[in-house]
């Protein structure tokens, strides 16, 4: 704690870049929040719901991909803590590299 610091009180000067990206940052959600709520770029003919953004531009995507052809072989808990063991080892490996 630096309370009787001699700079204490004394403002630091601001980046023109840092107001620059806050400005970038608050534009791009804006945009963003502005074309969901107006639905821009949504064709009314495909109706994917929740993700029509992701899916609108892929006419007949449930017919992509032939859901019935996949079947796990092992349990889901088995999957599931090979994605956690996954993500323990990157996470081990990243932590090593910033050492």
């Amino acid at each position: 704690m630096r309370i009787l610091s001699a700079d204490y009180g004394r403002k630091r000067p601001v980046h023109p870049a840092s107001i620059a990206a806050i400005v970038v940052g608050v534009l791009a959600v804006a945009g963003a929040v502005y074309i969901m709520v107006r639905g821009l770029g949504l064709n009314p003919d495909l109706d994917f719901g929740a993700g029509a953004y992701y899916y609108a531009d892929i006419p007949d995507y449930q017919k992509v991909l032939n859901w019935d052809v996949y079947s796990a072989q092992l349990p889901f808990c088995v999957y599931l803590l090979l994605f956690l063991g996954w993500g323990a080892v990157v996470w081990w490996l990243w932590k090593r590299m910033e050492k």
